[in-house]
């Protein structure tokens, strides 16, 4: 559907075209978004598919690139995080974000920054895998903080074997490849074996390592089996809608994330559910999907989606409404969440909203800004010198659009050249297409 100016308004799909037409021109019954639709329509086109499989692939196709402003809309999913595991003698393990362009091994993607966090710093604590910048070490000279606290081994500067290393590095990715049951066996296994050779400080270290794992499977286990779910919830009032993502690999809870899409007013929750799962599994990226998706509402679109995921992705899917058990408790606790972070987005809302009002006011704008982005430097005593963008707008902090920029090449100290090397790259890319342009741009350089 076009306005007068040619501009796309809303992409659907129907089994009847006559019928579902005919429901958006009646003279009463409509929804305000649906009304507000309605008013701005001048032309339909319609493409005639060979199913319903191809219609629903061919919709997510165009909202994916067209984003239509009546159609409910995600994030892009470029924006998901992974843990990065670098190349070299003494990889280096990270959170990474956007292209996979350096070398190594990358795990996800997870639901969320903090899932990722997480994990990393579990990792830390139990096997002492660096996650210093490569810059910060090349350059030091003695073992900095993390050595001192035990969450780092000291690789910098020669205090553990490339064979000692690589094996922690094993025991990581095993860890990150859900196998945690299989390295507790491994590591029971050779504690056993440094006790009997009298190792026992060794043995004392893996006992510790054990300890921890065990800790984390505990509070991970979802006591539903060790199969792959996603647990989905959507929850929608008159303010907007919120949908709960808990996922579920191996018996082992990745984490969880709320997704805030953009809706009209009274959206039905089982459109927002259907266009979620269409487009969080079905979006283009390189998704590790799950067998078993449990949802808290039902709709008629599900199963053209399931056919869907098996053709295009070649993995079968089944989406389970009425569980029972452990399944039946996450499932609710996936609903209150999402209820629960709507209520507090929407209080939030406002508040922003009324910091934004008093900015525009100083600034001298006639309107409250929309997106706002502060820049910072810092380094050690003029070494790894990074700078950071925070973004906010209307509803707050916009974590996916958080950036921190490695500077090299400028003098130590040097935060005019920082700052410049920043914003260069950051506006190359938004120039070449890549992002958005901010209302107001902070900076934090210097006097």
């Amino acid at each position: 559907m076009f306005d007068a100016e040619a501009t796309l308004l809303y992409v659907g799909k129907a089994k009847n075209l006559k019928k579902r037409l005919a429901s958006y021109f009646r003279k009463t019954g409509h929804a305000p978004k649906t009304g507000a639709l309605v008013s701005r329509i001048a032309q339909i086109e319609t493409t005639i598919t060979g199913n319903e499989t191809e219609a629903l692939l061919l919709e997510q196709t165009l909202i994916k690139e067209w984003r239509p402003p009546y159609n409910i809309l995600l994030r892009d999913d470029k924006s998901y995080p992974y843990v990065f595991l670098s190349d070299g003698n003494y990889p280096r393990l990270s959170i990474h974000r956007g292209a996979k362009k350096a070398k190594g091994r990358y795990f996800g993607p997870y639901p969320s920054a903090g899932a990722i966090r997480e994990s990393l710093s579990l990792l830390q604590k139990t096997f002492q895998v660096r996650q210093c910048e490569d810059s910060y070490f090349k350059n030091r000279t003695r073992p900095c903080l993390q050595y001192q606290i035990k969450r780092c081994k000291g690789p910098c500067v020669g205090l553990v074997e490339p064979e000692v290393y690589a094996e922690d590095v094993r025991h990581s990715v095993m860890f990150l490849e859900g196998r945690s049951n299989a390295l507790s066996d491994e590591l029971n296994a050779t504690m056993e074996k440094a006790a009997m050779a009298l190792d026992f400080e060794r043995a004392a270290e893996l006992r510790d390592q054990v300890a921890l794992l065990r800790r984390v499977q505990d509070q991970q286990s979802m006591d539903g089996g060790t199969g792959d779910v996603d647990v989905v919830a959507a929850f929608v009032n008159p303010g907007g809608a919120c949908v709960h993502l808990i996922s579920v690999r191996g018996g082992r809870v990745l984490g969880s994330k709320n997704f805030f899409p953009q809706v009209g007013i009274e959206e039905e929750v089982g459109e927002v559910m259907s266009a979620f799962l269409a487009q969080y599994f079905l979006g283009g990226i390189d998704r590790e999907l799950p067998g078993e998706v449990i949802v808290n509402v039902i709709n008629d679109d599900f199963p053209a989606f399931v056919d869907a995921v098996e053709e295009l992705r070649g993995v079968e899917m089944v989406i389970s409404h009425r569980v029972r058990g452990t399944r039946a408790r996450w499932q609710q606790m996936a609903v209150t969440n999402a209820e629960q972070a709507l209520t507090a987005r929407l209080a939030n809302r406002q508040h922003v909203a009324s910091r934004f009002e008093a900015l525009a006011k100083v600034l001298g704008l006639e309107d409250p800004p929309m997106r706002l982005e502060c820049y910072d430097i810092s380094h050690s005593s003029g070494e790894a010198t990074v700078a950071s963008c925070v973004v906010f707008g209307p509803e707050g902090p916009i974590k996916s659009d958080y950036r921190r920029f490695n500077i090299e090449g400028v003098t130590a100290g040097d935060d005019y050249a920082a700052m410049h090397q920043a914003l260069t790259r950051r506006y190359s890319r938004i120039k070449a297409g890549e992002g958005k342009l901010p209302d107001v741009l902070l900076v934090d350089g210097g006097k």
